[in-house]
C-alpha cells in the first residue's frame, strides 16, 4: 500500500460493526450447534478429513440452525488449512459433489420422450451438481460470502495447472454472479467524508494509476473530481469496484495533467464550474474472486446517470484509457515488420525517446496507425485483442480518439509506447453501439477511421 502522507489531514475512522444479518446468522448457528451430531466432541480426524466430513454433513443436514452451525465450523476450519490441504479440499468438492447419475439419466430420458417445459425444468434441476447446494449452505455462515469470494480467488491461481478444478470454479462463478447481481449492489459516492477504512482500501486497490498516499487521494476527491463505488451488503466496507472521474473542459488527451493537479480548492471549484466533460480515468476491480462477474459495465452506466442528474451541464462522458496489450501485440514476431526498421532503431536505441521531440514526432503517425489497427482487429471471435477495448466497446462506447504520448509514466511507455485512448459514452447511442459490437462492428469516430488502412475500414 502507498504510505500515508503526514502532511495531509486524514479522515476519521468509523468503528467496524457487523451487519444485522451477520448477527442474526451467528445467533442461529449458536442455537443450532446442539442439534448437529457431527459437531460432537469426538474430532479424531485430521483437519482435511474433518473438512470433508463437515462438507458431507452440510449437504445431508436438513435443519436451518444446525446447518448454519456446521457451515460456520467448516469455514473456520478451512481458514486453518495449508495450501496443499486446501487444494485437496477443492478437488474433493469438484469430484465428489456431482449430479446424481440415476436421477439425471431418468430426467434426460423423460425429456427425450416428452420435451415439454416441465420436463426441461426437471432435467435442469437434475443436472445441477450437488456441489452448488454445498456452496449455498456454506454461504449461510457469518462471513460465508466473503469466504467463497476468497475461495474463488485462490482457485483462479490454480486453474491453468489443475483443470480438474474447473467444475468448482464454474459453480462458484455461477453463484457469485447471482449473488452480486446489479439489483443487490449499492452505488456510493466516495468523498473525503467517507470513513477512512474504506478510503484506505481505495489506496490499496487502485490498479491503474497508483495513489501516492493520503495527500494524493485527497486531490483525487477534490471538487472537480468524483469517485463512485459499488458495495454489497454481504461485504460491508469492502468496495467491489470503483471509478475515478475528472471534470474537465473538453476531452482530456493526457493523464499526467490530471494526476498532477494541485490541491488548491478554489482552482478545483473553478474547474468544476467550467467543466462540460466527465473523464473516467481509472476503473479498478477490487475483488479478484469476482473476476468474470459483470460489474464495471453497470457502474459506468450508473455513474453517467448520476452525473447527468447532479451536473446537467456535463454533456460529454468519456474514458481516458490505457492500451495494455499494444506493445506486446506489436512486438510479436509475426508483426515485427509492421514498423519500419528505422523506427525500431529509435525505440530500442534511446531509452527516453519520447523526450526527444524529433524522435517522438517521427514515431507518432506509424504507431497511432498501428494502434488503431490493433484496437479494431478481432481476436479469436471475442472482440478486439485489447481487453480494455473489448470491455468499453462491448459496453456501448465509441472508439473516439487515440492520444499520442497520453501517458509518459514508465508503465504507459512499457505497455503502449505512451498511447492512451478516449472511449466516448454517448447516452443516446450506448445500446445501438453495443448491438453493433455483438454483430462484429466496432464503432469508431471519423478521426480513428482515417488512421486505418483502406482494406481494414470495412472489415470490423
Amino acid at each position: 500500500m502507498a504510505s500515508a502522507s503526514s502532511s495531509a489531514a486524514q479522515p476519521s475512522t468509523a468503528p467496524g460493526t457487523r451487519s444485522w444479518m451477520e448477527r442474526l446468522w451467528s445467533s442461529v448457528a449458536d442455537r443450532g450447534r446442539p442439534y448437529a451430531a457431527v459437531l460432537g466432541p469426538d474430532h479424531a480426524a485430521g483437519a482435511l478429513d474433518r473438512a470433508r466430513e463437515l462438507a458431507a454433513a452440510l449437504l445431508s443436514e436438513r435443519g436451518e440452525a444446525s446447518g448454519a452451525a456446521i457451515a460456520r465450523e467448516l469455514l473456520a476450519l478451512l481458514g486453518t488449512l495449508g495450501p496443499d490441504d486446501k487444494l485437496a479440499f477443492y478437488r474433493y468438492l469438484s469430484e465428489q459433489f456431482v449430479p446424481l447419475a440415476d436421477r439425471l439419466r431418468e430426467a434426460a430420458q423423460a425429456y427425450l420422450a416428452d420435451p415439454s417445459p416441465a420436463s426441461a425444468t426437471a432435467l435442469a434441476d437434475a443436472a445441477e451438481p450437488t456441489r452448488q447446494e454445498v456452496l449455498r449452505r456454506m454461504n449461510m455462515a457469518t462471513g460465508g460470502t466473503a469466504a467463497l469470494v476468497d475461495m474463488r480467488r485462490d482457485l483462479l491461481g490454480h486453474l491453468r495447472k489443475m483443470p480438474d478444478l474447473r467444475p468448482l470454479d464454474s459453480d462458484l462463478r455461477h453463484l457469485l454472479g447471482s449473488w452480486f447481481n446489479r439489483g443487490f449492489l449499492e452505488i456510493r459516492r466516495i468523498d473525503w467524508q467517507t470513513p477512512a477504512a474504506l478510503l484506505e482500501k481505495l489506496i490499496d486497490y487502485e490498479a491503474v494509476h497508483e495513489i501516492q498516499g493520503w495527500e494524493d487521494l485527497r486531490r483525487r476527491l477534490a471538487p472537480d473530481r468524483r469517485c463512485f463505488a459499488f458495495l454489497h451488503p454481504a461485504l460491508p466496507g469492502e468496495p467491489l469496484i470503483f471509478v475515478e472521474v475528472a471534470l474537465t473542459t473538453g476531452l482530456a488527451a493526457s493523464i499526467q495533467p490530471l494526476l498532477a493537479r494541485d490541491g488548491d480548492e478554489a482552482a478545483a471549484r473553478a474547474r468544476e464550474a467550467a467543466a462540460d466533460t466527465a473523464i473516467f480515468y481509472s476503473i479498478s476491480n477490487c475483488q479478484d474472486g469476482l473476476r468474470g462477474v459483470s460489474l464495471g459495465n453497470f457502474l459506468i452506466k450508473q455513474v453517467v446517470e448520476e452525473l447527468k442528474a447532479e451536473l446537467p451541464r456535463i454533456i460529454r462522458f468519456s474514458t481516458l484509457s490505457p492500451v495494455p496489450g499494444f506493445r506486446r501485440w506489436l512486438e510479436a514476431a509475426s508483426r515485427r515488420d509492421a514498423l519500419p526498421a528505422t523506427d525500431w532503431e529509435i525505440l530500442q536505441g534511446d531509452a527516453a525517446w519520447w523526450q526527444d521531440a524529433a524522435a517522438a514526432e517521427a514515431l507518432r503517425r506509424p504507431l497511432t496507425q498501428l494502434c488503431a489497427r490493433y484496437l479494431t482487429t478481432p481476436s479469436e471471435g471475442r472482440g478486439p485483442a485489447d481487453p480494455v477495448a473489448r470491455f468499453h466497446l462491448g459496453n456501448g462506447a465509441c472508439l473516439e480518439r487515440i492520444n499520442w504520448l497520453g501517458n509518459t509514466a514508465p508503465r504507459g511507455i512499457a505497455e503502449s509506447f505512451g498511447i492512451m485512448v478516449n472511449y466516448l459514452y454517448d447516452p443516446d447511442r450506448i445500446e445501438a453501439n453495443h448491438e453493433a459490437f455483438v454483430r462484429g462492428t466496432y464503432v469508431r469516430s471519423p478521426e480513428v477511421e482515417r488512421l486505418l488502412p483502406l482494406q481494414s475500414r470495412f472489415s470490423s
